[in-house]
């Protein structure tokens, strides 16, 4: 038997109740579009979040987190944790921050379809990033001193989105890795 997700049960307690995002909303000091981006599963709100919610609700926090294993959204922190980290590797390892990402993504991208779209985010970014290197390496060969601004800027660039995702990774579960080539496009579902 499956497990009610957060948002169904939010969804489920709200309804049980009889109120509407709006009077909810007004119950708690959780905005009405946060309601709404927690019932379509579109975020993962802080335990902070759930409690407030819980308390507008009247019910207890355990009401509305599922309980089927509560550590393995722990476990699923550490994996995306280390699946936006690991292309850092690269700094030391030729190469390395598109290899491990992409025998991580290999072996996780079938566990969960989060790691599989997460791991094909990554892998695109920084084999798109690695390209721009060596692009900016050849196209301004014969002239080195507007290279090193030209090929730091584009690995800062990497090491910056790198950065930014590890963290929106972490606290909202999404990736935003821009001017990626899809060199592994999604698969149909």
């Amino acid at each position: 038997m499956k497990t009610p997700s957060l948002s169904e049960n939010l969804v489920y307690q709200r309804k049980l109740k009889g109120y509407t995002q709006e009077d909810l909303s007004e119950k708690t000091t959780v905005g009405i579009r946060t309601i709404q981006r927690i019932e379509k599963g579109q975020t993962q709100p802080h335990l902070q979040t759930i409690k407030l919610l819980a308390a507008g609700l009247n019910i207890e926090v355990n009401d509305l987190l599922p309980v089927e294993n509560p550590n393995e959204e722990d476990i699923q922190r550490k994996w995306m944790l280390l699946l936006h980290a690991i292309p850092f590797l690269g700094l030391i390892i030729p190469f390395g921050n598109i290899l491990f990402p992409l025998f991580l993504w290999i072996h996780k991208s079938k566990d969960n379809r989060t790691y599989d779209h997460h791991g094909r985010a990554i892998v695109n970014f920084h084999s798109s990033i690695t390209l721009y290197v060596v692009i900016s390496l050849l196209l301004f060969f014969p002239f080195p001193g507007y290279n090193f601004f030209l090929t730091g800027g584009v690995v800062l660039f990497g090491i910056v989105v790198t950065v930014l995702n590890i963290t929106s990774a972490l606290n909202e579960g999404t990736c935003n890795y821009p001017l990626s080539i899809s060199f592994l496009k999604p698969t149909r579902v």
